[in-house]
């Protein structure tokens, strides 16, 4: 029986806690979170190091496809 990764399609190679992580601090960011605060949860020691987990969350703004995600 395939695992629940094999029966989407998603090649589990590809992902990681990291790839959490990133989520997590992004959305937080795009929230409005204080980055002190996401610090306290993730455990960054600096704005720095956070700064690298943010991910650009404008991929799809003024994208056709934008508008059907």
């Amino acid at each position: 029986m395939p695992g629940p990764t094999a029966t989407v399609g998603i090649d589990p190679g590809r992902y990681s806690g990291h790839s959490l992580r990133a989520g997590f601090c992004t959305s937080a960011a795009q929230a409005g979170v204080s980055s002190w605060k996401i610090r306290q949860q993730t455990g960054h020691a600096s704005d720095a190091m956070l700064a690298r987990y943010i991910r650009s969350a404008e991929l799809f703004d003024g994208n056709a496809a934008g508008a059907v995600l």
